[in-house]
């Protein structure tokens, strides 16, 4: 059935028919691309200024178009401003608005620009600001961490590998442990930002414009600290999009490691920490459950994060240059990675700083494992028994350990040198976990001397941080 030429679209003038409404609801992004309002009025005003200072304004008709452009802001925020799906996306909906609103002037705001470069800078902006409140939550994460540092300085804890009980270290080490990974993950963020703020606006459609614009000030309005050099890379490439969600992937997964061990150190097995209730659900049918919902959807929720970064790879996969629709798929995966991450570190930061170590139940454990083997192992190294050899004496050691139910520091010096003849009574200077812990010397080792080092440095890096 033919229609009617539908005028009313930005690009409407080469058509003849009415588009499809079940075309505008399958094409429409205004349903999630409206978060980013507030970047495109910014980025608009700071358009509108540059074609002031060129010459393709002159000051009343900016004051006209910035004057509307910030009375739709106000309408937006206070839920007076109508949506429709057949003006498509966030763009289209404030400019038809500001047309509406003051005319003919308003129809001069897309100047050498096209919804190509006006998408993708204003996308740019909202990434910057989403890094810098990310950065901001992994900072409160680390103040959590290191703000238990003091309290359980006097706490020894198995450390594992394979699941398996290693060795002893204690309990600020493991702290530190997520510091160090978090602050990786901050370093990731600012390094993502330098190649996210680098302004696209003015390369138009792919191929910049023969208009007389100052990107470059544009750039300086809008707080850009570089300006894109190719036009036609402007509009095809979301490369920034996909750092930033590699990024935002890489912190959900640690706090999903984060969140495995304090699911099992929560049980009745470990007993290792109790979560505040605060953070804990109840069971609708066994009324002794205090589970850990919280940690448990942090680590499922990481599956979300993850989709969303393999949604951006597969999405940009093989497009051709420069701009497809396609790319207007980017946001909701972007959004909503960035939703959940956010969310998840809102809980992360109190949940850290409020859990309390069940010191007596680790305590009453802690000799279990044989936790001290490997210092026992180094004991043998200093005095000049090889490696491999003294690994396998204090093997034996162990196992004749085990068969008694003792730990190692049980054992007398003369079952010591029935093994080894070069055991002196100095061994037990070596045994026991907080001898094990105090005998350490490397650099960024549990020893305590390490570890308190490493807290001052903490505290000040967190410090000049805020």
């Amino acid at each position: 059935m033919s229609q009617q030429p539908k005028e009313s679209k930005a690009w409407g003038g080469v058509f003849t028919v009415d588009t499809d409404h079940r075309v505008e609801l399958f094409t429409e992004s205004i349903s999630f691309d409206k978060r980013l309002y507030e970047q495109d009025i910014r980025c608009s005003i700071a358009h509108a200024n540059m074609l002031r200072g060129v010459g393709l304004l002159t000051d009343k008709e900016f004051a006209k178009i910035e004057n509307g452009l910030l009375t739709i802001k106000r309408s937006i925020e206070d839920g007076t401003f109508e949506y429709s799906v057949s003006l498509e996306d966030i763009h289209m909906h404030i400019e038809h608005k500001l047309i509406e609103m003051i005319g003919d002037t308003g129809r001069k705001l897309h100047t050498a620009r096209s919804r190509n470069d006006q998408v993708v800078t204003d996308l740019r902006v909202w990434v910057r600001g989403a890094i810098e409140h990310i950065d901001l939550r992994l900072l409160e994460l680390q103040r959590a961490f290191v703000g238990r540092c003091d309290s359980d300085f006097d706490v020894i804890i198995p450390a594992y590998t394979h699941t398996q009980r290693a060795q002893p270290v204690i309990a600020p080490h493991y702290w530190l442990c997520y510091c160090e990974k978090f602050e990786r993950d901050r370093q990731r963020l600012a390094d993502c930002r330098k190649r996210v703020n680098v302004l696209g606006l003015g390369a138009a459609a792919l191929a910049g414009t023969s208009l007389p614009i100052d990107r470059h000030y544009t750039a300086e309005l809008l707080d850009f600290d570089a300006v894109a050099a190719n036009s036609l890379d402007v509009s095809s490439d979301r490369d920034f999009v996909l750092e930033f969600a590699f990024d935002l992937t890489q912190i959900a997964l640690h706090l999903s490691t984060l969140a495995e061990e304090w699911i099992y150190w929560s049980t009745f097995e470990f007993n290792f920490i109790r979560c505040p209730q605060s953070f804990c659900t109840g069971s609708s049918i066994m009324p002794q459950k205090v589970n850990p919902d919280v940690l448990e959807l942090i680590r499922g929720k990481t599956a979300r994060v993850v989709g969303s970064l393999q949604s951006l790879i597969v999405l940009t996969k093989g497009l051709p240059l420069a701009y497809n629709r396609d790319l207007q798929e980017d946001k909701e995966p972007i959004f909503n990675a960035f939703d959940t991450v956010n969310a998840a570190l809102s809980l992360a930061a109190p949940l850290v700083a409020d859990a309390t170590l069940n010191r007596e139940s680790i305590a009453e454990r802690l000799e279990f494992g044989y936790l001290d083997a490997t210092a026992f192992m180094e004991y043998l190294i200093q005095r000049g028994v090889p490696q491999r050899t003294a690994h396998g004496i204090v093997g034996k050691l162990v196992r004749r350990a085990m068969n008694q139910n003792l730990p190692l520091a049980k054992l007398s010096i003369d079952e010591f040198r029935e093994v080894c003849g070069d055991i002196d009574d100095n061994v037990y200077n070596y045994l026991g976990a907080k001898n094990a812990v105090e005998v350490m010397q490397s650099y960024g080792s549990t020893s305590p001397k390490q570890v308190r080092e490493q807290i001052e440095i903490w505290k000040k890096r967190v410090e000049e941080s805020c």
